[in-house]
């Protein structure tokens, strides 16, 4: 158990904020989900842009690298791109 004030402080903004990052996280991975299983090319492009900024804001915030955010949102749009 921590024993200063500030740690149990820090302890308690570290929970919160793991929880507001996987709240996030499993928001966008179902938003990815959900555009990889569209059919509809129309659909599609109108979620791309939504999708992209969600996978662009883990990225800012360090909950995904930005490497992972490029290389999802290139495959997204490879897909988009084969939908007819």
């Amino acid at each position: 158990m921590a024993n200063h004030k500030s740690a149990i402080k820090r302890i308690r903004s570290n929970n919160a904020k793991r929880l507001r990052n996987r709240y996030v996280h499993k928001t966008t991975r179902n938003a990815i989900r959900k555009l990889r299983a569209s059919t509809d090319k129309k659909e599609a492009l109108e979620m791309l842009p939504k999708v992209s900024s969600m996978i662009d804001k883990l990225a800012k915030r360090n909950i995904i690298h930005k490497n992972k955010a490029a290389n999802l949102k290139s495959k997204l749009t490879k897909h988009i791109a084969k939908l007819v």
